[in-house]
């Protein structure tokens, strides 16, 4: 497992939750978390009476209560500074000092580089509520700093005390486990020691719903069917998390190891799909074929994916042909699943939050269920293959090798792929205590950094 990276610590808030564990538990009681708001709530919000009135107006979002909550004193902001900030920031801010405290480890320490990689939506609370035409030939203070999605990893960094790599991962929906694989490479690489890992989204600030056209990405009753004969599209939701990671051979007794991961890989489409917003397959067969041979280990290994699944029929279909491809004649049985089912697409956030997931239920050994799926859509054929839809939430399988993989594809081909695994071993012993020589020149130098004689 030398190559393996711990996740250590998990930090985050979701469509219906408000932390980690609420969230794990919404999962086991197969809560449906995407929020149907009444005529009032819109009215109250600004949402003209006109457009509720049109029949094909959803009233549904996945809604994180206590948005505008934020313990500004304790990042450094004031009030006024912190009204200014995305909400995606600080939900990510959060989120990754709660995963670094669930790791125990205290952000800033020493000796520790930390990187930071941060994959995050446009910011629409900038747009709506603070942006203001620039005087003419003034095009400086159209978006000042801090504002643009770049800023977030920069921003973390900042705030926590951070000195390792800190990198904005811009790739749709896809950009979050992007950033997971991108940690990983750093953390191989010894580029860091520690790394914080994920994004935010928030696609509404006041309740909304959205117009549902025939053939578009969105579901024109709110409920997203991954996979189902009922699908028709998805539900966008607000939502960040982070996981903190390290080197499997860092580990100590007493890091709470909540999965290993034990390969990733990106991959693109290229030019091999009908349009840029059309999904293909090329590349997360790809993605998931290089994650496999990185992890050692085949399809017959793994027991459960947590997928993208966003409930739009062409796209669920493409993306079970896509792991057909690999997997029919070769796996066992494997359990399918989709997070969006219950929270919706969280966009940037989608593959954290899938992972978030998928890291508890290697954990736990429990495979919470897939919402809202009767029966596979006509376009996605399971029979003869391994995979079957976790319609109910149970233990894990005896019969099902304990193996996970998460999948995250982003609008315009990129794909992500992460394989997780329990740890087979346990982690390297705690080192003991030594002596340590100094030499002349050391002890100067500890006396000076300490501020003592000279």
């Amino acid at each position: 497992m030398s190559d393996a990276i711990a996740i250590v610590g998990l930090g985050g808030r979701f469509p219906g939750s408000s932390d980690v564990d609420r969230f794990w538990a919404a999962l086991l009681d197969e809560a449906h978390c995407v929020r149907t708001f009444s005529e009032a709530e819109l009215l109250a919000a600004g949402v003209p009476a006109p457009m509720l009135a049109d029949p094909r107006y959803v009233r549904a979002h996945g809604w994180l209560d206590g948005l505008a909550d934020f313990d500004a004193d304790a990042f450094g902001y004031s009030d006024d500074e912190a009204a200014l900030i995305d909400p995606q920031h600080r939900l990510f801010l959060e989120a990754a000092w709660h995963a670094l405290q669930d790791a125990g480890h205290q952000p800033g320490a020493v000796g520790l580089t930390t990187g930071v990689f941060t994959g995050v939506s446009v910011n629409r609370y900038f747009l709506r509520h603070i942006y203001t035409p620039a005087p003419a030939g003034d095009p400086d203070t159209l978006v000042p700093p801090g504002h643009s999605p770049d800023y977030l990893a920069l921003r973390t960094a900042y705030k926590l005390d951070l000195r390792g790599p800190s990198v904005a991962v811009q790739a749709a929906c896809a950009s979050s486990l992007a950033a997971v694989c991108l940690a990983v490479q750093s953390l191989l690489d010894y580029r860091c020691d520690l790394a914080v890992a994920g994004g935010a989204s928030v696609a509404a600030t006041e309740p909304s719903g959205y117009l549902a056209r025939d053939g578009g990405l969105l579901s024109p009753d709110g409920v997203v069917r991954a996979f189902d004969a009922q699908s028709r599209g998805t539900v966008y939701g607000t939502g960040a998390g982070a996981v903190v990671l390290k080197r499997w051979e860092d580990t100590a007794p007493t890091d709470p190891v909540y999965a290993v991961i034990r390969g990733c890989a990106l991959a693109n489409d290229g030019a091999r799909r009908a349009g840029f917003a059309a999904p293909g397959t090329a590349g997360l067969a790809a993605a998931m074929a290089e994650a496999l041979a990185v992890a050692d280990v085949t399809p017959r290994d793994i027991g459960y994916i947590e997928t993208h699944g966003s409930g739009t029929p062409i796209g669920d279909a493409l993306e079970i042909q896509a792991m057909s491809s690999l997997f029919r004649g070769t796996a066992e049985r494997c359990l399918l699943g989709s997070v969006k089912t219950n929270i919706g697409n969280l966009d940037a956030a989608a593959g954290i939050v899938s992972l978030i997931k998928a890291a508890l239920a290697v954990r736990h050994g429990v495979i919470p269920a897939t919402l809202h799926h009767t029966a596979p859509h006509p376009d996605i054929d399971l029979s003869g293959g391994p995979f079957e839809i976790a319609v109910k939430t149970g233990p894990w399988p005896p019969d099902a090798p304990p193996c996970a993989g998460v999948t995250s594809i982003g609008l315009g081909g990129l794909s992500a792929h992460v394989l997780l695994g329990p740890p087979d071993t346990p982690p390297p012993a705690a080192a003991t205590w030594h002596t340590l020589p100094l030499t002349p020149f050391n002890r100067r130098r500890h006396w000076i950094e300490a501020g003592g004689p000279r």
